[in-house]
């Protein structure tokens, strides 16, 4: 088959690190790609954003299947455009993309569906949203209605940094259009744990959950970031707990979007907070997770894009995966300033050296090829993972391989992991 991975950063990297592994891959596309993506796939000068440009190459080079990485293409209708044009895609349609694409529409479906979820009301005038956190008080979670890569949520320990999120969403315009809505959520309590279910329209089938890293600095101190680091399997994600989440929350909203007409099929992506009340979902995103990819995709020991083919197709039924027994660790490898802005064009050396530390992989994530070498082109900037007999031994083996990574502009946080290991 021939395949395009559609996105350009770790997470794409990782997804096509492991379709190159698959026997029923003949040739394998990514666009845009990055230099770590070229090791494994040709890349296209296509961004993923480029709806007509990819629909016209995929016709052009007779591409058996498109696999999209990002949410905001999927969001823009990138599936329903390829499917238009008879190209297999994965990934949800524009319809269920909304899951992601507005958290108004998602808490929508979710509190109609029963799924245990935070209080929440949808606003679109600042003054409504002013009166309504001061009757609340605070602790209270400010999220934009739309996509903001990200940085759209704030949690606010207090009425004034409710207020001030507020302001800078709707009167200064902080996130464009994805700030004109805004929802205001019951503030919860407890572990979060990421959590990833493959759809097909009507069935999901459990992959695995993952612990993610979302402030800055060590011991989570900071501002919130994309996500710092990851790991899975997380020990306080039992099977009881999958158990009653695929129950409690992914069957319903499977149910309750196909009700809708608009069926949800690729990745499920479940935000969860343990709570002393049981899991309450956070939210859903459309896609894999980052950093999470590229701890789970390493611990997958069987081809996923038969996976893929058959939640495309409607067939989960016939799928059956299998986990390797050892945990992965994910430390991301950020840009001085990051999460704002980051410094760019430091060159990278020792790349090589790190990854041949034994059980090593490193995604690029946001890289460039310099005149004379690897540089820096983002905010997070490699993913360097690694497998190991258990947490504690890979998570020595990704700092092993930082260390050798030689990046006088690069951070990283120094404890991922320790919520299991403490």
């Amino acid at each position: 088959m021939k395949l395009l991975v559609v996105g350009g950063g770790g997470r794409e990297h990782a997804l096509c690190w492991k379709l190159a592994a698959s026997p029923r891959l003949t040739k394998l596309y990514c666009a845009p790609g990055n230099p770590g993506i070229a090791q494994v796939a040709d890349c296209v000068p296509l961004a993923a954003t480029d709806i007509a440009g990819i629909v016209a190459f995929s016709k052009q080079n007779s591409i058996d299947f498109v696999v999209v990485g990002p949410e905001e293409p999927l969001t823009l209708g990138l599936v329903d455009a390829l499917e238009a044009e008879g190209i297999a895609a994965f990934g949800p349609s524009q319809a269920a993309a909304q899951l992601e694409g507005s958290k108004g529409f998602m808490k929508d479906v979710v509190a109609a569906a029963g799924v245990p979820t935070a209080a929440y009301a949808r606003f679109t005038d600042a003054e409504a949203a002013r009166a309504y956190v001061r009757k609340q008080g605070a602790p209270i979670v400010v999220k934009t209605d739309g996509l903001a890569a990200g940085k759209g949520v704030t949690v606010a320990m207090s009425l004034a940094e409710a207020e001030t999120a507020i302001a800078e969403a709707m009167d200064g315009g902080k996130f464009g259009a994805a700030g004109a809505e805004l929802v205001i959520e019951e503030f919860m309590e407890g572990e979060e744990v990421s959590f990833f279910v493959l759809c097909d329209g009507t069935r999901g089938l459990a992959l695995a959950g993952a612990q993610d890293h979302k402030r800055a600095f060590d011991g989570d101190q900071g501002p919130n970031t994309g996500g710092m680091g990851a790991y899975s399997p997380a020990p306080i994600f039992t099977p009881a707990l999958e158990a009653e989440v695929m129950a409690t929350m992914i069957q319903p909203t499977l149910d309750a979007m196909a009700a809708r007409g608009c069926p949800f099929k690729g990745i499920l992506f479940a935000g969860l907070m343990l709570t002393a009340q049981g899991p309450r979902l956070i939210e859903y995103n459309i896609r894999f997770g980052d950093p999470e990819c590229e701890t789970l995709l390493p611990r997958l020991s069987s081809d996923l894009l038969p996976a893929l083919l058959a939640a495309r197709a409607g067939r989960l039924d016939d799928v059956t995966l299998l986990w390797g027994a050892a945990p992965a660790i994910t430390v991301i490898l950020a840009g001085q300033g990051y999460p704002g802005e980051p410094k760019k064009g430091g060159r990278i050396d020792g790349l090589d050296a790190a990854s041949s530390v034994p059980g090593v992989t490193i995604f690029h994530a946001g890289t460039k090829q310099g005149d004379d070498g690897i540089v820096a082109n983002g905010g997070r900037v490699l993913a360097v993972t690694a497998t190991g007999e258990d947490l504690a031994a890979a998570r020595a083996r990704a700092y092993r391989a930082v260390d050798l990574i030689q990046w006088d502009e690069g951070f990283c946080r120094r404890d991922i992991g320790w919520r299991a290991l403490g």
